[in-house]
């Protein structure tokens, strides 16, 4: 009997540490899988913890360790000494190192690499993307430190925008530059901030008082339509249904359309003669219509504060006639020349919807729903914005196949005409037009 006391003793006292163990792992991924859903930063855990998980998601807290890492065997050991003095091994960290390839970015990243098979897949050219990575170099590099060697700042700006270039999921990135997942997502994120933060003042910003003159005069001399500095335009980006206020980003137009449940947020831009963005609203809901993002901007806050005054800026029908904002006739049965006027202003907004076919071809991550979380989608948009002005800027061609077919709907604002002078404004614009024989029409 002793003996058998003794048996369910060392049982029990095995069953008690199997299932401290567990709760330990639980208790670790508990901690990490909370700090991901808060979106908080997160800190720096002993590398056991790291390593102590097996599983389905063990790789990806192995990224946050081997994020230099690319030598070595999946089933070697780096074995580093513990903080103290002593160097027993119970006192040793180990640290897995995974194996992974990188042999296609390294032959991307070689001189005899094709110049247009470089630009297919980033969208840009060698010497772009070089101007790209000396901009951005000191924001993004990092230093090595004693576990591991800092990733180069070239493929910390490939992974971001071969990712936004392509819009393939984030594990198919690790494979393609041999990093780990939540690595690559890490850079993405940490390049695109940069890229607002750095890039944004330079090349996405309002005209100046002597910019403006120059927007108007191209505008007047391909449509003669007086004043215009810009044309603008909203459209959607596709996201996964978030998780709070659903209702409020549930596109019901696009769900008619494509007879499938959609959401999505608004990407409200204008844009110069030149193609290139001058102000862009980003990351409203998609259930609101583009009279209330309009609204909401701070294009509407600048022409509150009088700063619009003598400009113009042409929009679809989905934008109401305002001081500023120059829309087309809505009503039925129309005249020769607001017909006429009609004309022009679609040929003034074709400008817009020619930019925004450009900007969502190039970065196709704007075409499909997005791995990136609801809070973050702005600053991604924000940069895709300004790689499209420097790809504009710099004359990048894009290719013809690339191209995106914009197929938003337009809803009429429930007050189309806010403001009686520009009602007046607008007919003497039209008649001006159909009378000096810029409508393409004449009197006889």
């Amino acid at each position: 009997m002793p003996k058998a006391t003794n048996r369910r003793r060392k049982r029990g006292a095995d069953e008690e540490d199997t299932g401290g163990g567990s709760a330990n792992k639980r208790s670790a991924t508990s901690v990490l899988t909370s700090l991901d859903v808060n979106d908080a930063p997160r800190p720096e855990l002993p590398l056991f913890q790291l390593n102590g998980r097996h599983g389905g998601d063990e790789e990806e807290e192995e990224e946050e360790v081997t994020e230099g890492g690319g030598g070595g065997s999946s089933s070697a050991l780096a074995v580093v000494a513990a903080a103290g003095s002593g160097q027993g091994p119970h006192q040793q960290r180990r640290l897995w190192v995974k194996d992974r390839s990188r042999a296609w970015w390294e032959q991307c990243s070689s001189a005899d690499y094709p110049e247009a098979d470089f630009r297919a897949a980033f969208r840009m050219g060698r010497a772009t993307f070089a101007m790209l990575c000396d901009a951005l170099g000191a924001a993004v590099a990092k230093e090595d430190t004693a576990l591991r060697a800092a990733i180069p700042v070239r493929q910390r700006v490939a992974v971001c925008v071969w990712r936004l270039a392509t819009g393939e999921p984030l594990r198919l990135v690790s494979k393609r530059f041999g990093l780990g997942i939540s690595t690559c997502h890490k850079l993405v994120l940490e390049v695109c901030a940069a890229i607002r933060n750095l890039l944004m003042p330079r090349f996405l910003r309002w005209p100046d008082a002597a910019a403006a003159d120059a927007f108007k005069a191209r505008f007047q001399a391909e449509s003669g339509v007086p004043g215009v500095v810009g044309a603008i335009y909203t459209t959607h980006i596709p996201i996964i249904a978030p998780k709070v206020s659903v209702a409020a980003y549930f596109n019901r137009r696009h769900t008619e359309r494509n007879h499938k449940t959609s959401y999505s947020i608004t990407l409200q831009g204008v844009v110069g003669p030149d193609g290139a963005f001058t102000d862009v609203c980003i990351g409203w809901p998609g259930s609101m219509p583009d009279d209330q993002v309009l609204d909401r901007s701070a294009l509407q806050q600048r022409a509150a504060a009088g700063m619009m005054a003598g400009s113009w800026v042409v929009g679809g029908a989905s934008f109401p006639l305002t001081d500023w904002v120059l829309a087309p006739y809505a009503q039925p049965n129309l005249t020769w020349a607001q017909h006429a006027f009609n004309e022009k202003v679609a040929e003034l907004r074709r400008v817009a919807v020619d930019a925004f076919a450009r900007l969502k071809g190039r970065w196709a991550c704007l075409q499909k729903r997005t791995e990136v979380k609801l809070q973050d989608l702005p600053v991604v948009l924000g940069a895709c914005c300004v790689l499209h002005n420097i790809c504009e800027s710099r004359g990048e061609e894009m290719d013809p196949g690339l191209r995106c077919e914009i197929a938003d709907d337009e809803t009429v604002p429930e007050n189309p005409v806010r403001s009686d002078s520009a009602r007046k404004a607008r007919d003497d614009i039209a008649h001006n037009l159909l009378h000096s024989g810029l409508a393409g029409t004449k009197f006889f």
